[in-house]
């Protein structure tokens, strides 16, 4: 199972010793503020066990963000479920415990993840998403290269009437 390595940060699979960091930082209102609600730690053992077994399966996916050992989120490649204009697409995400925010692990393990995305994966293209007013998140979109056009935003159809329904999509394309 691939393991990618930065100078600081590691995406690894999921370790059984990584649900209480995890399932810490899903029920954190400052990190779940601009998605639609917190999680339970069933919720969080779930969504841990779907990246496990998507990272099994295809190789690739959601891994666990480690620095020094400790899981501190989540960074990765997913082919969005729902359909839209730009659909379908791989995205880069990531979810970082609130103590993890400003110190560059987000943009680190995203470099990681967008070159085995370029790389060994072969994408000509790999979008991300977010609230529009998630502008840490839009930050460091922007500090990996992507661009957004105001045309591709579009309204999230999982969050219809939710007052996070408007995002932004932001786009890179394969270095040539």
């Amino acid at each position: 199972m691939t393991t990618l390595h930065g100078e600081r940060v590691t995406l690894r699979p999921w370790r059984t010793g990584d649900l209480d960091a995890f399932a810490a930082l899903n029920a954190d209102p400052r990190v779940m503020a601009q998605l639609p609600a917190a999680l339970s730690r069933e919720e969080s053992a779930a969504m841990m066990a779907r990246m496990q077994a998507r990272l099994e399966t295809q190789g690739w996916g959601h891994w666990a963000l480690d620095v020094d050992g400790h899981c501190i989120g989540f960074i990765g490649l997913s082919a969005p479920s729902f359909e839209a204009a730009f659909t379908p697409c791989i995205e880069v995400g990531w979810r970082l415990a609130f103590e993890a925010w400003g110190h560059g692990y987000a943009t680190e393990g995203a470099q990681l993840a967008l070159a085995h995305g370029f790389g060994p994966l072969g994408l000509q293209e790999i979008v991300s998403f977010t609230t529009v007013s998630n502008l840490r998140s839009r930050r460091v979109m922007e500090r990996l290269g992507m661009t957004r056009d105001p045309a591709d935003d579009f309204d999230h159809p999982r969050l219809v009437g939710h007052p996070l329904q408007p995002h932004v999509l932001y786009r890179l394309r394969r270095p040539v």
